[in-house]
């Protein structure tokens, strides 16, 4: 699947935007807020960006259930704003996303929605206390799948696996981002 940097990267050319901006993924697979917390010196700042997409919190719920390796609620918010410092410091723009889905069924019955909600709640609010923008992933995508999923399937919406964003959940994120990216 193209992932939504190639997308966003697509609609900066569609636009004829493509000499304003640089996309730069700095995602790793299974990575969680304290992962990003340790390697964005090296993997985010050391590229002086003027804007920082701060998506994370799938993998800090998912792996509680999935590995028992994930992420309290407590020290998820600490890691996210010791992020937000480290960007603040250094004069970079943050914008925050919520994390979307673990598991796309409409009616509240994914097992780890309620884990979800609680993670995006926080991050809702760390974006309301600082006045930064926000990618509300989890509200966007429960809009879409209100008119995409009347049969209440738990994959193959937006992700291939419950998670993992296929083709039009790529472009669905690439769409909201730039909507932010182009108010800069």
């Amino acid at each position: 699947y193209r992932g939504y940097i190639l997308e966003l990267e697509d609609k900066s050319k569609a636009e004829n935007k493509s000499d304003q901006y640089d996309f730069i993924g700095s995602g790793i697979s299974a990575n969680k807020v304290y992962d990003l917390y340790l390697r964005l010196e090296d993997d985010v700042l050391s590229k002086n960006p003027d804007v920082v997409f701060i998506y994370v919190g799938v993998n800090d719920v998912w792996h509680k259930t999935l590995l028992g390796t994930g992420t309290d609620a407590d020290k998820f918010e600490k890691f996210y704003l010791a992020i937000l410092k480290k960007l603040k410091d250094k004069n970079i723009k943050a914008v925050l996303v919520t994390p979307a889905v673990v598991g796309e069924k409409t009616d509240m019955s994914n097992p780890l929605d309620g884990d979800l909600n609680k993670y995006c709640n926080i991050i809702r609010d760390i974006a309301k206390k600082n006045d930064l923008p926000l990618v509300d992933l989890r509200k966007e995508f429960g809009n879409y799948y209100k008119t995409n999923n009347p049969n209440n399937e738990e994959k193959n919406i937006l992700t291939y696996d419950k998670v993992h964003l296929n083709t039009k959940g790529n472009q669905l994120v690439a769409d909201l981002m730039w909507k932010v990216v182009k108010g800069f």
